[in-house]
């Protein structure tokens, strides 16, 4: 598992277990710079929390628990891949040819029906979070694939992170890497999705959240503060 970088002068960071992250005053303060409210800021809740919190509550609505239950008992794989495509396209989380890639992957019974049964064991099955994690990746990865990559981080952790919000942490690679550099956090990524770089990433998460737990405006409602926070921290569209 991925551990925090030491870093040396406790006067302008954030600690966490005792470690002390030089980036995370910096952090705070990019964000400030585009959102002064912090997470309660008008601005973000329009430009960065609506959208990911709109396709949340219609998850809830078509795919939470109950209703998941019964579509997979009457064998509506292809009416649960569908609803997910759907409500995952009105986002703009995934890269254009990830969508396509997920897409084709799904348009096969054989690959609906997979995708079904076990993004539902993921989300809301029995078992430890790290084996649930590992056989949702190993379902992705023998999806059928047609001309674009669907095994990818972000199609693994885009649909735990809209239907889970209150547990699960969207992957983007190249902000989430630029983000953590700048935070002082050793993420020891790879590009194969595995449940040791998804830990990390958790435990990255878990870190913001604490260290912006006591700053007012700033408590986490849930991982979409949380992602969003580390979006503006790594993506261009934030660099000044």
């Amino acid at each position: 598992m991925p551990r925090p970088a030491f870093l040396s002068s406790p006067l302008t960071g954030a600690r966490a277990n005792g470690v002390c992250y030089l980036g995370a005053a910096r952090a705070r303060r990019k964000f400030e710079l585009y959102y002064p409210d912090g997470f309660q800021d008008e601005t973000y809740l329009i430009a960065e929390r609506a959208y990911k919190e709109r396709a949340h509550l219609e998850w809830h609505a078509e795919l939470g628990p109950a209703e998941f239950r019964k579509l997979l008992a009457r064998g509506e794989f292809r009416q649960i891949a569908d609803a997910a495509i759907r409500i995952e396209s009105r986002t703009n989380l995934l890269f254009s040819f990830e969508k396509m890639a997920l897409r084709d992957a799904l348009r096969s019974p054989a690959g609906a029906r997979l995708f079904a049964h076990e993004l539902y064991a993921f989300l809301y099955g029995r078992g430890s979070p790290q084996r649930k994690f590992e056989d949702w990746v190993q379902a992705v990865a023998d999806l059928p694939q047609r001309q674009a990559r669907v095994f990818t981080w972000p199609v693994v952790t885009v649909f735990g992170f809209i239907a889970r919000p209150d547990k699960h942490l969207f992957l983007k690679p190249r902000v989430t890497r630029k983000a953590a550099r700048g935070y002082g956090f050793d993420f020891g990524y790879q590009p194969e999705p595995s449940w040791s770089v998804y830990q990390g990433l958790l435990t990255f998460g878990a870190i913001i959240r604490r260290d912006l737990d006591r700053r007012p405006g700033f408590k986490a409602r849930d991982m979409i503060d949380v992602q969003s926070f580390i979006w503006v921290q790594g993506s261009d569209e934030y660099d000044a």
